[in-house]
């Protein structure tokens, strides 16, 4: 279904009561905001049909807040896999809360949505500037994460009883939703409770929104792999270097690996099909004429070649079949059947990557993002994610963010500039 303008609305807790502490800022108006479509083309086709572009709100901080910001106790969870830049997220929302506003009370739940539900015994760590002091040079999360979802009225049942006015969840599209289902119950009992989201997601692939943090890390840290890879590969004749990177249903940080290092020869993922035998005859076509070759695969790619349903993990998720493991076999298979000796190294990074401390480039992006989700929920915004779009920070409702993914087009510039970059095929199914 098309996008409409109402689509874009963020929702809002009540308008403007109280003025922003904040001095010597430029106050952001309500009215601004970040066109949606990126040519003109497509925006005239909108404006011929009578209608307002698509945009987004532009996020930032607002002259009038609904909260007051000294009777404001706030709480952080972190959920999902751990990704570079989470504690980076963390520092930015406390100093922000703290410094920019005055909030005296922070909470930060243990260990997922389970430390929003008493029963499990996660009593909440009180955050402050100096419990955050340094915490970006450390990788993972300092209040634990989980999967899954819990019981969505238990978890407001205990932020009422600790009098939270604000909760910023951190997390990805399973998190979101945990997030929006918690925003439209507050809603149905009336409380004023902003949820805001900061999305998390090493794959970058949640909708409408540009860019994640921690992808950036990901990419340059893949890219030492790949560095590995190739080095094994061309110390041997006939040598092939397979990586496995993270990617379930989005490609992001395979291609942008691939594009990168300049040194893959073959990048697979999940958006484009290939067949076993395909691939195996441009690997083999490869080595005989260069005797060395580097395989990118993000793990969702070819799933149908192993045809096992693995059932599910605690978010809900299909648990994917091992293609890393998988092509290793086969290709050691292939080679061993042709008569052709060929040796492979198998390289498989993804926890090494997802618990490194963010580089520099993230970890001004994570304070960016924290900062103004921190101003999103001050001025009364809910159920709203902190988006990226058009190299400007946005409001995007939860609901919209997490209607759709974000993949590689086929036949987008990226994908396109991979193959010319790679030389492999652009069919091999």
């Amino acid at each position: 279904m098309p996008l409409q303008i109402s689509d874009f609305a963020v929702h809002r807790l009540g308008p403007g009561q109280f003025a922003s502490p904040m001095r010597n800022v430029p106050f952001v108006d309500d009215a601004r905001r970040v066109l949606y479509h990126a040519e003109v083309a497509e925006v005239r086709r909108e404006l011929e049909q009578g209608l307002d572009p698509l945009s987004f709100e532009i996020a930032g901080p607002r002259e009038q807040l609904f909260f007051d910001p000294g009777k404001v106790r706030a709480g952080i969870v972190t959920c999902g896999g751990l990704c570079p830049g989470l504690n980076d997220v963390i520092r930015a929302i406390v100093l922000s809360l703290e410094y920019h506003y005055g909030v005296p009370v922070i909470h930060g739940f243990r260990y997922g949505y389970e430390g929003l539900i008493e029963e499990y015994g996660h009593e909440p760590l009180r955050l402050d500037t100096e419990e955050v002091d340094h915490i970006e040079d450390l990788g993972g999360t300092i209040l634990g994460s989980s999967r899954g979802p819990q019981d969505v009225g238990r978890m407001i049942d205990r932020l009422e009883q600790l009098g939270v006015s604000m909760l910023f969840v951190v997390g990805g599209d399973g998190t979101l939703r945990g997030g929006r289902d918690m925003a439209e119950e507050i809603a149905r009992r009336g409380a004023h409770i902003a949820v805001i989201g900061v999305p998390k997601t090493i794959d970058n692939d949640i909708g409408l929104i540009q860019m994640s943090f921690g992808f950036q890390t990901a990419v340059a840290e893949a890219g030492k792999a790949i560095a590995a890879a190739h080095v094994e590969a061309k110390g041997a004749r006939n040598g092939i270097g397979l990586v496995k990177l993270m990617g379930r249903h989005s490609g992001f940080i395979a291609a942008h690996a691939a594009l990168a290092s300049s040194q893959v020869n073959f990048c697979l993922i999940p958006e484009s099909r290939f067949s076993l035998e395909a691939f195996l005859r441009a690997l083999q076509d490869r080595i005989e004429h260069r005797h060395h070759a580097v395989i990118v695969v993000a793990e969702g790619a070819g799933q149908d070649l192993m045809e096992a349903d693995l059932g599910r993990d605690a978010s809900g998720n299909s648990k994917l079949g091992d293609i890393g493991v998988f092509l290793r076999d086969r290709i050691r298979d292939h080679f061993k059947r042709v008569g052709v000796a060929a040796g492979l190294k198998y390289i498989d990074p993804s926890y090494m990557i997802r618990g490194v401390p963010a580089n520099a480039f993230d970890s001004a992006f994570c304070l960016l993002l924290g900062h103004n989700a921190v101003h999103a929920a001050m001025s009364g915004r809910t159920n709203t994610v902190v988006g990226f779009w058009r190299n400007e920070f946005t409001h995007v409702p939860i609901p919209l963010a997490t209607a759709g993914r974000k993949q590689v087009e086929p036949d987008s510039r990226l994908w396109s500039g991979v193959l010319a970059s790679t030389g492999q095929p652009r069919d091999l199914s």
